[in-house]
């Protein structure tokens, strides 16, 4: 037994060496693992970082770059990280993070050509990633001011681009000499990808705020022709107001041509020197001047700089005016051309040197088609708001229509809430004054329900009073009368200027002018008019009496529905009443058989039957 103890003890300890001996590795295997991970896990929040940024800030191109920068610059472990734009051949400066001062300001200064001399150019140039371990020891290297403003050694460049073509460039650099890793590099790339997307997004956001500000002020100005029709000074003030301001001008003039003079007719925030006196002024312009050359050719005038202008530098009056008291230094000029005849100009101003895209040009072309049909486009206007307000017409007679259906399927048991409803429908949409609907009673027609504007309250009451005392025959007397007599609709434009109409108290109550009248139907007999009533001279039109006609019919067969619910209820109280009488009887002839003898129970059940289906307190 000892031997067997002795045996299992030493087992273990000739295995620990060689199992101490694999442990180390695996620990440091494990190490390495864990900070693989953790970078991994670094690495993909800070994608999600930019790209949640990217969503966040589609509009604004700036934070997402400023991400992109700071978050570059933390993860590769760089002094500082930078990216750059290309506009107008150049590399200029548009984001960066912990870069000092003096840097940031001379970089925001001097923008960088395609070249080999610095990092962004030798980037920009060979269109790939370039890795400078140390830029002091390349030969080729030249930017030494931004060196010695940044203060770095080490530096890392990779190119952004769009569908091949360049759009920046991202840069990376370290105070010593500390070359980037190829993860580093990855990575960098990765970022760099995104810049791109946030670039194109913003250029795309760009694009489509740009299209929206054009498309907004095409909408104001066809609002302001639509709104002032003839009328094209208001037109030329929102065409020159919107040129202006899209176009990034200071200020703008407009000018209409006779065939020898330009005569201003629209200014918009030009200098107060400047604007003042020249409101409807004549120029006859200098042929060298913009003006000129746009009479002359009947193009496009662009100068760049109208103090390098041959009209300025030979002391033309206008132009010096122009240069001097406005301050102007671009100036783009667009004709305005109708038959192949030059009528007009459009021209905006800038305060500095700097020309005007191409797409600005042709938005100035558009405002100046549209001046020259603004008198077209008015017409074409009138008849869109012409169709738009039938169409709102239309729309709201059958919303009221959808709504008396609707009153008539819920209030079958309440004919006056229908009636009430239909003449209210009848006489807002109509655009009558009092509306009134009338019944048979007896040998005349009387007043069922009646309706009033507001404003007309006091009217309305007396009319109620005086109509409800009152009842309406066929005959010519009346508007009612008439319709009866003649079944159809009657509409007198005046019924003070009829010598037949008798009514005499509404007029003197109400001040009836125009007054329709439209029968309500039933095969082919009337059994109720309806009637409105305008206090001026102004007769419904065939729309309107066609709609009155509508709620007439709706009227028939709210009057029939109650008719026959009426009729149905009464025929089943008197089933009830019939089973009533049977079940008595019945109940009778059941005591009759069985009390035989017994006449006193026979008698008083006779005599409870008999109250009960009588409604009487006792029977003896």
């Amino acid at each position: 037994m000892a031997k067997r103890g002795k045996s299992v003890r030493s087992a273990p300890r000739r295995r620990k060496a060689p199992v101490a001996r694999k442990r180390a590795p695996l620990t440091s295997n494990l190490a390495l693992l864990q900070r693989e991970l953790t970078e991994a896990l670094e690495r993909q929040k800070a994608t999600s970082d930019i790209l949640n940024a990217i969503n966040s800030s589609t509009m604004e191109l700036q934070p997402i770059l400023d991400t992109i920068v700071r978050t570059a610059s933390r993860l590769c472990d760089a002094e500082f990280a930078l990216i750059y734009k290309l506009q107008g051949g150049k590399y200029h400066l548009a984001a960066t993070n912990n870069a000092a001062t003096a840097f940031v300001k001379y970089a925001s200064k001097h923008p960088l050509s395609p070249g080999r001399g610095s990092l962004v150019g030798r980037v920009a140039l060979e269109q790939k990633t370039v890795h400078l371990p140390d830029c002091l020891a390349d030969p080729e290297y030249a930017a030494l001011e931004y060196q010695r403003a940044g203060k770095y050694r080490t530096m890392l460049g990779i190119p952004l681009q769009q569908q091949g073509a360049p759009v920046g460039v991202i840069g990376l650099v370290r105070a010593v000499v500390r070359p980037f890793t190829d993860r580093q590099i990855e990575l960098v790339s990765t970022f760099a990808d995104q810049a791109v997307v946030a670039i194109r997004n913003a250029r795309l956001f760009d694009e489509l705020t740009e299209s929206l500000e054009q498309q907004t002020a095409t909408s104001e100005i066809l609002q302001v022709i639509s709104s002032t029709p003839g009328e094209l000074d208001p037109v030329f003030r929102s065409m020159l107001q919107n040129a202006t301001r899209i176009c990034g001008a200071k200020f703008g003039t407009m000018n209409l041509y006779d065939g020898e003079q330009f005569r201003t007719v629209a200014l918009h925030n030009a200098p107060a020197a400047f604007a003042a006196g020249r409101e409807h002024l004549l120029i006859r312009p200098d042929p060298e001047s913009g003006l000129g050359y746009v009479a002359r050719t009947k193009q496009i005038a662009h100068i760049r700089d109208l103090r390098e202008s041959p009209a300025y530098r030979r002391g033309n009056p206008a132009v010096a005016e122009i240069v001097n008291a406005a301050g102007a230094r671009t100036l783009l000029i667009v004709p305005m051309i109708k038959d192949d005849q030059l009528i007009g100009a459009i021209s905006i101003y800038r305060q500095h040197v700097e020309p005007f895209t191409e797409k600005q040009i042709a938005l100035v072309g558009n405002f100046a088609k549209q001046a020259v049909i603004a008198i077209e486009n008015t017409r074409l206007l009138s008849e869109l708001r012409q169709r738009t307000d039938d169409l709102s017409e239309s729309l709201q007679q059958q919303t009221a229509t959808s709504d008396v259906l609707k009153v008539i399927s819920r209030s079958t048991l309440d004919l006056q809430t229908v009636l009430q409803t239909l003449i209210e429908s009848a006489a807002q949409l109509c655009e009558a004054d009092f509306g009134n609907i009338w019944r048979p009673k007896g040998a005349a027609y009387h007043l069922a329900a009646s309706f009033a504007v507001s404003g007309k309250q006091k009217e309305h009451s007396e009319n109620v009073k005086y109509l409800g005392s009152i009842g309406l025959e066929p005959g010519r007397g009346s508007i009612v009368g008439r319709v009866l007599l003649e079944r159809r609709t009657i509409q007198v434009h005046d019924v003070q200027a009829d010598p037949e109409f008798e009514l005499r108290e509404v007029i003197r109550i109400g001040d009836y002018r125009t007054v329709l009248g439209v029968p309500l139907l039933r095969e082919g007999v009337p059994i109720g008019v309806i009637t409105l009533t305008r206090c001026i001279v102004r007769p419904f039109t065939e729309k309107q009496i066609a709609l009155v006609s509508t709620f007439a019919d709706q009227a028939v067969i709210a009057i029939e529905n109650a008719r026959l619910f009426s009729e149905v209820q009464a025929r089943t109280e008197e089933l009830s009443e019939s089973l009533q009488q049977q079940t008595a009887t019945s109940e009778v002839l059941k005591v009759i058989s069985r009390s035989t003898f017994d006449l006193q129970t026979v008698l008083d059940t006779l005599t409870e039957s008999a109250a009960r289906l009588c409604e009487a307190d006792m029977a003896t």
